[in-house]
């Protein structure tokens, strides 16, 4: 990597986290734009969630498609392109798309916004791939994972205020409430033009700012053998895109497509992994086992995180989880959302340069605040929040995992795994609130486990750092598969029986945690001294 290490970064990472602002606020508001979709286009559920389908399938072609330019040019094009530029042409792609949503609401095509959904997720797929390792290039490799957890902890700030800010743009604030159905076109325009004017205003200040040049000029020969795989992972995805049509054609289920579309994803990186091991030639990134494992953490961690609360609303509904109306619902989601930030708030302690003791102190204060910011947001808009505040003894919890796993990213991901697991499992055993709070309590276990994975799996990379940072990006497709295939089991088992699938992602995510501690150690790589925070 290109970069003066003489110099302080600080500035430059503080104009790069703004990006992931945008990730969250965007992401977390998907939940206000579909019941409005639903509503004025008259949709069923599973045709309103190809929003979220195409929001995280749009990060996995994204990747593809420049990896595939890649290859097909010789060139790794974001290193060519530097990892600056490449946020400001992502943000550019993502306004593109913005603007394009004014003529696709407008038109009646539920497609065409979907079309313009993709192109707004293209962008913020360029923007990540480049991000995540600026963010880890600007300063020591040991450190990198706590400069990803305070840029998780933006994010998770957007999150926060992304459904708040445009659920009042569009049915307006609290006490005058417009039902989906009645909002104006024109409240949707207005909300898009905005967003595109701040990806445009954001890329501007990109492109004005004295950023360093971070970027690697080694030739990377090619890597023909990820070809295979990596197509068959598409059409797996097309598979899943196509389950509805299918069913109706053909009159099979729609597991049927569904979970063999799981699986191939899942046999095809474990084969891969198996024949990268018997050669380097032709496997690029995908030669380092924990590059393949990792894709398959990033795969099961966006999965988790987004089915325990894409499956919650219908959970809540039920009588034995309090038979809560879906104007009752918000405040819970809000809390699962505002439980990622309190982590990656918590982990950010660790990127700045304090004495142990500090440090002790703030991973105690920092939560506890974060949780009342949480609180504080949910009260000013309306909501009683008395009957949240016992969940403090689930933030209690997440201050000792933090306390044990001491910013190490193979002890942190372990710990917070295994307390996934059992959150999950309680959740399965009992019903009310102590479930319900089981449940939401995996925001806090999935917070810290975004840089973790992703610093452990782009360990020791070398050149092939961007190549496999793409990749990692591509799993994100994991938020896209792993939801329906709990919704399914929810069709078939009931919806309170379907969070098994989450316990199984935690196991996953605890078992890559020690298996890529290991396969680092194996090359050399002392996993004990570098240092982990908190999220994507």
């Amino acid at each position: 990597m290109e970069q003066n290490k003489s110099k302080s970064y600080g500035s430059a990472l503080y104009t790069i986290i703004t990006v992931f602002f945008f990730w969250g606020f965007l992401a977390a508001s998907n939940g206000i734009f579909i019941p409005f979709c639903k509503a004025h286009f008259h949709l069923t559920q599973f045709e309103s969630q190809l929003i979220d389908f195409t929001f995280y399938g749009g990060y996995f072609i994204g990747s593809l498609v420049l990896y595939f330019a890649s290859q097909a040019t010789k060139v790794d094009i974001l290193n060519k392109l530097g990892y600056k530029n490449g946020i400001i042409y992502g943000l550019i792609i993502s306004a593109i798309g913005a603007l394009v949503m004014v003529p696709a609401v407008n038109s009646g095509s539920f497609g065409f916004i979907l079309s313009a959904f993709f192109v707004i997720a293209l962008g913020f797929s360029l923007q990540q791939t480049a991000a995540n390792p600026f963010v880890i290039a600007l300063g020591s490799p040991e450190t990198g994972s706590n400069r990803l957890n305070l840029a998780g902890g933006i994010n998770n700030f957007g999150t926060l205020l992304g459904p708040i800010v445009v659920s009042i743009v569009l049915f307006g604030g609290a006490g005058k409430i417009i039902p989906a159905s009645e909002v104006k076109i024109t409240a949707v325009n207005n909300l898009y033009y905005i967003l595109a004017a701040l990806y445009i205003a954001v890329a501007i200040f990109f492109w004005v700012s004295n950023l360093p040049k971070v970027t690697s000029d080694e030739k990377i020969e090619a890597s023909h053998k990820t070809n295979l795989p990596l197509g068959i992972i598409f059409i797996a995805f097309c598979l899943i895109l196509v389950a509805g049509p299918l069913t109706n054609l053909t009159g099979f289920p729609r597991w049927v497509f569904v979970y063999p579309a799981l699986a191939i994803i899942l046999i095809t990186l474990m084969a891969s992994l198996s024949a990268s091991s018997k050669t380097n030639e032709g496997w690029g990134a995908m030669h380092y086992p924990q590059l393949i494992y990792g894709m398959i953490a990033i795969f099961t961690y966006v999965g988790v995180e987004v089915t325990i609360q894409s499956n919650m609303g219908a959970l809540l509904k039920t009588p034995e989880f309090g038979g809560f109306k879906e104007s009752e619902i918000a405040p819970y989601i809000s809390l699962y959302w505002g439980s990622l930030m309190i982590g990656r708030w918590t982990g950010a302690i660790a990127v700045f340069n304090l004495s142990k003791a500090t440090k002790n102190i703030l991973t105690v204060i920092v939560p506890l605040f974060a949780f009342g910011v949480v609180l504080g947001a949910n009260k000013l808009n309306g909501v009683d929040v008395s009957n949240l505040y016992v969940y403090v003894l689930c933030v209690a919890v997440l201050i000792i995992g933090f306390m044990a796993g001491q910013q190490k990213p193979v002890r942190t991901l372990a710990i917070f795994g295994v307390l996934g697991i059992l959150a999950m499992v309680v959740g399965l055993m009992t019903t009310g609130r102590v479930g319900l709070l089981a449940f939401i309590s995996g925001g806090l276990c999935c917070s810290i486990m975004w840089p973790s994975i992703f610093a452990l799996a782009i360990a020791g990379l070398g050149k092939y750092t961007s190549q496999g940072s793409s990749f990692l990006i591509m799993m994100i497709l994991g938020g896209s598969i792993i939801p329906p295939v709990q919704g399914i089991l929810a069709d078939t088992s009931g919806i309170h029986l379907s969070y098994v699938i989450p316990v199984l992602c935690f196991a996953y995510l605890a078992f890559f945690a020690l298996k890529a501690g290991a396969v680092l150690k194996k090359q050399g790589i002392d996993v004990d001294n570098m240092e982990a925070g908190g999220g994507h």
